[in-house]
């Protein structure tokens, strides 16, 4: 049966992070920047909206902090491109999240700490 739609475009897998973390995600298929700067990072967001790729981006914490000027456009411009971070090995008990800031406006400030 023929379909009329394009067949789907393979997802580039990129992690931004920590050198420590890099050889994990490098063996099951990621592309890897080890220590990744803003410059990187924003390189390639770029090149990912003028190609119209698509992606999964992993950030480490660190990386996801830098200023980066192209990561707020491809947090806003939503569907290719699906970004989100992991903690870091140094201090994975420190990681927050953006969106535990938001669940935690509407549940109260406490609510996650709790259960």
């Amino acid at each position: 049966m023929a379909s009329d739609t394009e067949p789907l475009a393979r997802a580039r897998l990129l992690f931004f992070g920590e050198r420590a973390l890099t050889e994990g995600y490098g063996l099951i298929g990621f592309e890897t920047f080890p220590d990744a700067t803003v410059e990187q990072l924003d390189r390639v967001l770029t090149e990912l909206l003028q190609t119209r790729g698509t992606a999964l981006v992993l950030l480490d914490q660190r990386v996801a902090h830098l200023a980066s000027r192209m990561l707020p456009r491809v947090r806003k411009e939503g569907g290719r491109i699906l970004v989100t971070e992991v903690p870091s090995l140094r201090s994975p008990g420190e990681y927050r999240s953006d969106i535990d800031n938001q669940v935690s406006a509407l549940l109260g400030g406490s609510s996650l700490e709790e259960g």
